[in-house]
C-alpha cells in the first residue's frame, strides 16, 4: 500500500519544460522531462523521467528508409561488449560504458572515434562482482564550479566523477581510496559508507580492506545501473547476487546512497531493511532485519528534480523462492520509493508485492508523464512489472490514479514459508502480458481445434494462476508454473517509452512461463565457496533432475494452444488507462508462419496475419519522437531491423537493416542539425541517419 509521509514544500527550480502547443484537455498543457531540451540524450533514458522521447523530428515516416549507417564503434578493444547500455549525448560528445570493466568511453557523435577513456583499476571486488557487464550507461551533470561531469558507479562499488572533457578524474573532489594504482583524488569507495552502522560489521572481527570489500561471510554488493544527478545530489543504487543462485541467508541490504555532485560529500544513507524505529520496520518479524539483505535498486532511477524527489525500485529479500526466514511483508522490498532528493527522507513508497519469493523483482525504471484524467492533470508515475502489470500511481502523493485492489492469492505447501494471503491488483490499466493460465487464453480458430486444446491443457494440468507459489521438489504436482516467468513480462532485456506530449506509453514484453521447485538448500547443486552468507536457508532453488519438470506437450498436432503474440509491444493511452493497440514484437520466422498458415487443422479456417505471425519472443528496444515510435526487432527471413510504427495505430511503417543482434540501449537526438538514432549492437555501437548527417557531407 502507498504511505506518504509528512507533506514537504516543492523544491521550486522551474526545470520542466512545457509544449504549450499540445492541449491534452481544457486547460491541461502537455508536459516533457528535462534533459533533451535542445535535441541532447543527457540522462540514461533521455530525460530525467525516463521517458526514452526525443524532440527532434527530422526523420520521418516519408523519409524513415533513406536512412544510412553513419558510423560503427567497435567495442572489442575494450573485449565483451556491455551487454545493456544507453550512451548520453550532452553538448556535443557522447558517454557511455562498455566491457565488463565498465570502461568509460567518451565519443565523437559526428564519427563515433573515441575522445578518452577512463577504466578503474582492478580489485577483487570487481573480479567478484557478477553485474560486471550491465552498467547501462552514465550519469551526467553540469555541476556549479565543475562544468560537465560524468559520473560512473563500478563493479566493484566504487563512484566516480570525471571531467566531461578530458576523462580524468575531479579534483579535489571525493575520498582518497587506498588501493595501489586508484587516483587518489575524484572517486569514493561506496562499501565504506554503505556498511557504517551496519550490525553485522560493526561485531566483525576485522579491518576493514577496500581492496576486498565487506567480508564475503556477511554480504555482497555491486552495481548494476549509474548513478542519477538530481539537483546537485548523487543518488546512487546497487546490485546484489543473483537470488536464484543463492542457498544462504546473509546479505547486506542494498541502502540508498547520496553525495554532493561538486564536492563528493557523503550526504545521507536510506535504509531499504527498516531499523527499529522507521516506517515499515514491523514488516519483518523474528529479528531479520539484522542479518538479512538484499532489496537492491538494481534498474535504473528516474527523478522530478522540480518535486526535487528521486524514484527508485526494489528487488526481493536474499534468496529467490524461499522466505521462511523472513516472515512479514518485508519493507521494501519490490516496491517504489520516492525519496527527497537532498535529504533522503521518505516521501512516499507503494510496495507491488508483499513478501516477494517469486524472483518478480522490479526490473524496469519507473516512467513519468503527467496525463489527464477525468478533466484534471495528474503527475504520473507508471511501473511497468514482470508479473505484467502496469501500476499508476501519482508521483508527487504515491496514491493510486485509479483503484488499486488487494485480492486472495494461493499459500504456500512449502513447510517454514508464511507468504501475504492478498496482493495489490491495479483495476485500470489492464495488464500487458499474460498473468496465469486460463481457457480464455487457448486457440480458438475453429470449436474443434478449441476442443482439443482444452484437453491438452487439462490433461497436463497447464492452468495456473498469478502467484502460484514453488513447491517442494519431488511434489506429485510437480514444479509450480509460473505465468509470468521470472524472465517474462517487462523485463530488463528491453525498455518502456512514452510520449509525455500525448500521455501514450509503450511496453514491450513477452509471453513466457516458467516452472520452479525448492530444495533443502544444504543439498543444493548451486552452493558453492563462492556463495555469499554463512547459514544455510531451509529451502532454496532446485537445481538438477526434476527442478524443472519433464517437457509438457502444448501443442495440437503442432499448433501451439496458447494465443500469441509471443513477443509484444502494447500501447496504453493513459489519459483513459486503457490499451489502444498490441502489435507482435518483430515478425514470427517464415517456416514458422507457414507451418500454421498450411496447418491441415487450418484449411478452410477464417484466420488473420495475427494467428501465423506470432512475432519473436524477447523483447524491443523503443525509442519515441514526435511523429514515430523506433522499435529494434527481426523480420520473418531473420533480419536484424529497426522498424518505424505509427504511434496511433501500431502501423509498421518502415524498416531499415541493422549491422547485427540489436541490444537494449537505443537514443535518439540532434547533431549538427541533424537527427541520429544510435543503436547498441552486440559488439558495439550503430549510428544511423539522413544522408546529409553523414560525416562527410560536412559539419563539424
Amino acid at each position: 500500500m502507498s504511505i506518504p509521509a509528512p507533506a514537504r514544500p516543492r523544491c521550486s527550480t522551474p526545470l520542466i519544460l512545457a509544449l504549450g502547443a499540445l492541449l491534452l484537455a481544457p486547460g491541461l498543457v502537455a508536459a516533457q522531462g528535462p534533459g533533451v531540451e535542445g535535441g541532447q540524450w543527457t540522462y540514461l533514458g533521455g530525460d530525467a523521467w525516463h521517458t526514452r522521447y526525443t524532440p527532434a523530428a527530422e526523420i520521418t515516416r516519408d523519409n524513415f528508409e533513406e536512412m544510412t549507417l553513419l558510423w560503427q564503434f567497435d567495442a572489442g578493444s575494450f573485449g565483451p561488449s556491455t551487454s545493456r547500455a544507453t550512451p548520453s549525448y550532452v553538448d556535443g560528445k557522447l558517454f557511455t560504458v562498455t566491457g565488463e570493466r565498465r570502461n568509460v568511453v567518451a565519443l565523437n557523435p559526428k564519427t563515433g572515434e573515441m575522445l578518452w577513456s577512463f577504466t578503474e583499476p582492478n580489485t577483487h571486488r570487481y573480479e567478484y562482482s557478477m553485474r560486471k557487464g550491465y552498467g547501462k550507461g552514465v550519469a551526467y551533470a553540469e555541476v556549479p564550479g565543475r562544468g560537465g561531469v560524468v559520473f560512473i558507479s563500478s563493479p566493484g562499488f566504487f563512484l566516480w566523477a570525471l571531467d566531461a572533457d578530458t576523462g580524468q578524474p575531479l579534483a579535489d573532489w571525493g575520498q582518497p581510496i587506498a588501493v595501489p594504482g586508484f587516483s587518489q583524488t575524484g572517486g569514493v569507495d561506496m562499501v565504506a559508507d554503505l556498511i557504517r552502522g551496519w550490525g553485522p560489521w560493526e561485531s566483525w572481527d576485522g579491518p576493514y580492506d577496500p581492496y576486498t570489500g565487506i567480508p564475503q561471510a556477511i554480504g555482497y554488493i555491486t552495481s548494476s545501473s549509474p548513478p542519477i544527478v538530481v539537483n546537485n545530489t548523487v543518488v546512487v543504487g546497487n546490485s546484489a547476487e543473483q537470488g536464484y543462485n543463492q542457498t544462504r541467508v546473509e546479505n547486506v541490504p542494498g541502502d540508498i546512497l547520496a553525495y554532493d555532485a561538486a564536492t563528493g560529500a557523503f550526504k545521507w544513507k536510506f535504509h531499504v531493511i527498516p531499523r527499529p524505529g522507521e516506517v515499515g520496520h514491523e514488516t519483518w518479524e523474528d529479528d531479520a532485519w539484522e542479518w538479512t539483505g538484499d532489496i537492491s535498486s538494481w534498474a535504473p532511477m528516474t527523478a522530478d528534480p522540480e518535486l526535487g524527489l528521486v524514484y527508485v525500485v526494489t528487488n526481493g529479500v536474499t534468496i529467490d523462492y524461499y522466505g521462511g526466514h523472513h516472515p512479514g511483508d518485508n519493507l521494501f522490498s519490490t516496491a517504489v520509493i520516492a525519496l527527497d532528493a537532498d535529504t533522503g527522507e521518505r516521501r512516499w513508497h507503494y510496495q507491488f508485492i508483499h513478501h516477494d519469493i517469486w524472483n518478480y523483482d522490479t526490473s524496469q525504471p519507473p516512467l513519468l508523464m503527467d496525463v489527464a484524467v477525468d478533466g484534471r492533470q495528474v503527475q504520473g508515475l507508471f511501473q511497468a512489472t514482470k508479473q505484467g502489470f502496469l501500476y499508476a500511481l501519482d508521483r508527487e502523493t504515491g496514491e493510486p490514479i485509479w483503484p488499486i485492489e488487494e485480492r486472495a492469492v494461493p499459500g504456500s505447501t512449502v513447510p517454514g514459508e508464511q507468504l501475504s494471503s492478498t496482493q495489490p491488483f491495479p483495476t485500470k490499466p489492464p495488464p500487458f502480458d499474460l498473468q496465469g493460465r486460463d481457457a480464455s487464453m487457448l486457440i480458438d480458430y475453429t470449436p474443434a481445434i478449441r476442443e482439443r486444446a482444452l484437453q491438452v491443457a487439462r490433461d497436463n494440468d497447464l492452468f495456473t494462476p498469478l502467484f502460484a507459489p514453488p513447491t517442494v521438489l519431488g511434489d506429485p504436482a510437480g514444479p509450480a508454473w509460473f505465468c509470468p516467468s521470472d524472465a517474462g513480462g517487462a523485463n530488463i532485456f528491453g525498455n518502456v517509452a512514452a510520449d509525455p506530449t500525448s500521455g501514450l506509453m509503450f511496453v514491450p514484453s513477452t509471453n513466457r512461463c516458467g516452472r520452479h521447485s525448492v530444495m533443502p538448500a544444504i543439498e543444493s547443486p548451486l552452493d558453492s565457496p563462492e556463495q555469499t552468507g554463512r547459514d544455510y536457508s531451509e529451502w532454496s532453488n532446485a537445481a538438477g533432475p526434476g527442478a524443472r519438470g519433464s517437457r509438457v506437450e502444448q501443442t495440437v498436432d503442432g499448433l501451439p494452444i496458447w494465443k500469441g503474440p509471443d513477443g509484444r509491444i502494447v500501447a496504453y493511452d493513459l489519459n483513459r488507462g486503457e490499451i489502444k493497440w498490441t502489435i507482435p514484437h518483430g515478425d514470427a520466422a517464415q517456416d514458422d508462419q507457414d507451418a500454421i498458415r498450411n496447418h491441415p487443422l487450418l484449411q478452410g479456417a477464417e484466420i488473420d496475419e495475427s494467428v501465423y505471425n506470432r512475432g519473436r519472443g524477447g523483447q524491443a528496444t523503443l525509442v519515441v519522437s514526435p511523429t514515430l515510435l523506433f522499435a529494434t526487432g527481426v523480420t520473418a527471413d531473420n533480419t536484424m531491423s529497426l522498424f518505424a510504427i505509427d504511434k496511433d495505430t501500431g502501423e509498421r511503417v518502415g524498416q531499415i537493416e541493422l549491422p547485427s543482434l540489436p541490444r537494449y540501449g537505443m537514443s535518439s537526438w540532434e547533431h549538427d542539425g541533424h537527427q541520429v538514432i544510435l543503436v547498441q549492437l552486440s559488439d558495439g555501437l550503430a549510428a544511423f541517419g539522413l544522408p546529409a548527417a553523414m560525416p562527410e557531407a560536412g559539419g563539424h
